[in-house]
């Protein structure tokens, strides 16, 4: 039963009522989460998994997809690397001690002109101290306006991407 103390006040459920609620919208996210699930990734039939393991088995799942990102972020590169003319014999998550059959020693600083607008692409090594902020400085210094900024961690290797604009011309 639902009760008010006072008139003015609105009428709230009953804390049963409440936690009915909460358990069958959990429910129904478990069975839409479980419906993402590709048939030939379950083990066994839907009906017969407790929601434990069709939890388990979604993260399972999960964990599998960001394996296969990773992997193809890691081909993308070597691609891009592949296309610029530098040796992607070796694995981009090689250590500092193969940084030379890479073709290339850390960092790697490259900028490509487009115009008014400029691309910097910046590669360092993770156990390499490298300061982001003092490139980014130049390049205000310098009359550009950097519009963008992101990184990639592939491995033992960090990818900066920057996007300036030419804002006024010395």
């Amino acid at each position: 039963m639902e009760k008010s103390t006072s008139n003015d006040q609105p009428m709230r459920p009953e804390r049963k009522t409440v936690e009915k609620n909460r358990r069958i919208r959990m429910k129904i996210l478990c069975s839409k989460l479980a419906s993402l699930i590709p048939q030939h990734h379950i083990t066994t039939s839907k009906e017969l998994l407790s929601q434990q393991d069709q939890l388990d088995q979604a993260a399972s799942y999960i964990k599998q997809l960001k394996e296969n990102i990773d992997g193809l972020k890691l081909r993308k590169e070597q691609a891009v690397l592949q296309s610029e003319g530098m040796d992607t014999s070796c694995s981009l998550t090689s250590s500092d001690d193969q940084e030379n059959k890479l073709g290339f020693v850390l960092p790697v600083f490259e900028l490509k002109d487009h115009g008014l607008g400029l691309e910097v692409i910046l590669i360092s090594g993770r156990r390499k101290n490298f300061m982001l902020y003092e490139v980014i400085s130049i390049l205000e210094e310098e009359g550009a306006e950097v519009v963008s900024a992101s990184f990639s961690v592939i491995g033992d290797k960090i990818f900066h991407t920057l996007h300036a604009q030419v804002t006024h011309y010395l």
